[in-house]
């Protein structure tokens, strides 16, 4: 369950941000929804087709290196980083979780762009699933953190 201060936060008007969304491929059905929602999130912030910047890379491990790249490349005010690690028999899922998160904020911070961390940490697939889309969009919800940094 979503805490209610993220549910129905207005929109702000992101028009002269450049952003980049880096999706990673690996649970593409979980990914592909998370992408479509923040795609959505930076129409409602007003946010121009031609100032949206999407890389797709293999996994999430990838991530942050590809976030930095188009950060460098588009000069953006944003990234939104999606991903999707899930639980498996041995803790490999936590190495990864680890290395992802500290590779984004040393992404911002050495870079001083907001990243919206939209990399899922679950334990199941259905709980990805839930996770992707409708009221439960992390893609969304990261999408509306990283524009409301970058409009600090």
């Amino acid at each position: 369950m979503r805490r209610s201060e993220f549910k129905n936060r207005p929109a702000g008007n992101a028009a002269k941000l450049k952003v980049g969304i880096v999706v990673a491929r690996f649970h593409d059905d979980i990914t592909s929804a998370m992408q479509k929602g923040a795609e959505k999130t930076l129409r409602e912030w007003k946010v121009t087709p031609k100032n949206i910047h999407v890389a797709h890379v293999a996994g999430s491990f990838e991530v942050p290196l590809a976030a930095s790249r188009l950060i460098r490349k588009h000069k953006l005010n944003a990234v939104v980083a999606i991903g999707c690690i899930i639980k498996g028999e041995t803790k490999h899922d936590e190495y990864l979780a680890h290395a992802v998160t500290d590779g984004l904020m040393r992404v911002s911070l050495d870079m001083g762009v907001p990243v919206g961390l939209g990399v899922l940490t679950v334990n199941t697939l259905a709980q990805a699933k839930a996770r992707s889309s409708g009221g439960s969009d992390h893609g969304a919800s990261a999408a509306a953190a990283a524009l409301e940094a970058a409009l600090v």
